[in-house]
């Protein structure tokens, strides 16, 4: 599942809508629709979305062999 995918599910479990997101955000709705639309979000715009919504993002790599955790 994409990361855009899961903002949208963030927004419904928030019930909030892309609109209420870009204020919090001080951005346009049409920049944070485009930017969900191409999945093109960057860590630094995820962890200011998680703040909006009052959750938080977490990302990491955990490799395979050894459950190690980056």
């Amino acid at each position: 599942m994409g990361l855009a995918k899961k903002v949208r599910i963030l927004l419904v479990m928030r019930n909030m809508n892309i609109t209420d997101l870009a204020k919090k955000l001080g951005k346009t709705s049409q920049n944070i629709s485009n930017k969900l639309q191409r999945d093109n979000l960057s860590e630094k715009e995820l962890h200011e979305i998680a703040e909006a919504c009052d959750a938080t993002f977490e990302s990491g790599f955990k490799l395979k062999d050894t459950g190690e955790e980056i």
